[in-house]
């Protein structure tokens, strides 16, 4: 049987969601919500005979798994309606902005059914999968340290202008919605992090998100992994994640491209000629979502990593001293 799946939130991130859980083979939509007639009016663009609830426990009321695509505000009140339930919570990320509530959300979601999972759409990626597979079989070397730079000439980039909230301090942001999940990536690489320091700089105006970010975050063992986030100026966005071993570095760019170097110039360590790597990392994302709901292991991102990714971000966002 195909898992019913439920949509809340039909704003760039869930309508891109439901293409995907459209084409795959082990999924069917049993449920759509949200607040905004325009958000659902494009989603009717996408599937003209969508089951849009009118509500959103009308919407996860039939649902093997309730995925929330909503805004991190309401993200914890779906997600315990769903796992009260017995429904698996498939969630985005972050799990909120207020470490406690999190904390408590986490706590009660460990009570559920189904352990909780969250959307960090490298988890299951070709990218992911070749880095890991490299470091296992020695090519990599020591991993001395991870590198992360992110630059936007504006934010949100021109794509995201519909999710208004990205822009406000209070739930949005850059270092939140991008650079979390490449804190996920070290996480994963590095093991636990711990911010050594962090300076964010923020416009006039404080209710908007921040235009900079440098930091420092180190492993247990002195690994490093450094951040440098900046807005503004007439440039691509960049978006790159650097992996330095001894013998081999990786490098992800925009997210989903990997490249190598063993100090010659680098070269894709993925060929994506054959195939689309937004669509691919999503699909494969669907698949580890089907294992974790028939109870097998999967990749996915536990809301255990998820957290202490956001205890990371919210740490940098409000600043830490040098030491």
């Amino acid at each position: 049987m195909k898992h019913k799946f439920a949509i809340i939130g039909l704003g760039i991130m869930g309508r891109r969601m439901l293409e995907n859980v459209m084409r795959h083979p082990e999924f069917e939509v049993c449920g759509l919500w949200d607040p905004s007639a325009e958000a659902v009016a494009k989603t009717h663009l996408i599937l003209p005979n969508a089951p849009v609830a009118q509500s959103a426990q009308a919407a996860m009321q039939d649902a093997n798994v309730v995925y929330l695509a909503c805004p991190p505000g309401p993200r914890k009140t779906y997600a315990l309606e769903a796992a009260a339930r017995g429904q698996g919570v498939f969630m985005e990320k972050p799990l909120g902005t207020d470490n406690a509530q999190s904390r408590d959300l986490l706590k009660q979601l460990e009570k559920a059914r189904l352990p909780s999972v969250v959307n960090f759409t490298q988890a299951a990626s070709r990218g992911f999968e070749e880095l890991s597979r490299a470091m296992h079989a020695g090519e990599v070397g020591e991993v001395l340290g991870i590198d992360i730079v992110v630059n936007y000439p504006a934010w949100p980039r021109a794509w995201q202008k519909e999710a208004d909230w990205l822009r406000f301090r209070h739930e949005g942001g850059y270092t939140r919605e991008v650079i979390s999940h490449f804190l996920f990536l070290a996480g994963r690489f590095l093991g636990p992090l711990s911010v050594q320091h962090a300076l964010p700089r923020y416009p006039q105006d404080t209710s908007l998100c921040e235009l900079d970010m440098l930091a420092r975050l180190s492993t247990a063992d002195g690994r490093p992994v450094t951040v440098m986030g900046t807005t503004g100026g007439m440039q691509p966005d960049r978006q790159e994640v650097t992996v330095r071993g001894s013998r081999m570095s990786y490098q992800f760019r925009e997210f989903f491209q990997l490249w190598r170097s063993d100090g010659s110039a680098w070269k894709e360590a993925v060929d994506w000629s054959h195939e689309d790597p937004r669509s691919s990392a999503l699909q494969r994302q669907l698949n580890e979502v089907d294992l974790w709901l028939r109870g097998k292991p999967h990749k996915l991102a536990t809301a255990q990593e998820a957290l202490a990714v956001q205890e990371l971000v919210e740490a940098m966002l409000l600043g830490q001293p040098k030491i």
